[in-house]
């Protein structure tokens, strides 16, 4: 059975420095995005992913975000995250699979748990490419431009070279960030879009909104 549907993902995120870091905040905009249509969520850290799968049924793609001290991944970057998602009752777990991350980590992580759906967050086709190779069930653009490799390339490009070559459901996330540019993606064959900051973060609504005023204050 497919974990999610097609339609709008809502990334309910806010970390420790955000103004709406609470497991019951993140719940409550879970059950918003519920509201407006989302047909998943994506969460990170085992505190708010227990409190959203709580508060809706809708499937949660899991991550939690950590440095390690001379690790470049920081998006579930070892077992020990991997564990803890699983054991929180993940629908789809989601972790870095660029090429900052070792390819036995991840073939480790696939077989460790065969019954778990998986999610590549890669940067480049390469990189999805290979994650569709190892068996990822879906892969999601969702570092493009945020890695060194990566800065420059277009999303677009990036979410139809994948949509063209790759087995896997292919997910639109990172800078989809109107609803003309998610439209886009499903119309390119997009199975999901993944939409974070333009939807449930505030504070950087806010500042667009200001950031335009203030050109004619």
């Amino acid at each position: 059975m497919e974990a999610v549907k097609r339609g709008l993902i809502v990334s309910c995120q806010a970390l420790e420095h955000e103004p709406l870091h609470s497991s019951y905040i993140m719940s409550r905009m879970a059950v918003a995005a519920k509201e407006g249509g989302a047909i998943g969520i994506r969460a990170n850290s085992v505190e708010d992913i227990i409190e959203i799968k709580k508060a809706v049924d809708l499937p949660v793609i899991g991550i939690i975000k950590i440095n390690y001290p001379g690790l470049k991944p920081y998006i579930t970057p070892t077992m020990k995250e991997v564990d803890a998602l699983v054991d929180a009752g993940v629908d789809i777990l989601a972790l870095d699979a660029t090429k900052d991350q070792d390819e036995e980590f991840l073939k480790e992580v696939l077989r460790k748990y065969p019954n778990q759906k998986f999610f590549a967050d890669i940067s480049t086709i390469e990189e999805g490419l290979r994650a569709d190779k190892l068996g990822f069930h879906y892969i999601g653009t969702t570092l493009v431009g945020y890695t060194e490799h990566s800065k420059g390339m277009n999303n677009f490009e990036v979410l139809m070279a994948l949509v063209e070559k790759c087995k896997g459901k292919v997910i639109a996330e990172g800078n989809f960030d109107t609803p003309e540019k998610a439209k886009r993606a499903i119309e390119m064959g997009a199975h999901a879009v993944v939409v974070g900051s333009a939807i449930t973060r505030p504070q950087l609504i806010t500042k667009k909104f200001n950031d335009e005023l203030i050109k004619v204050l």
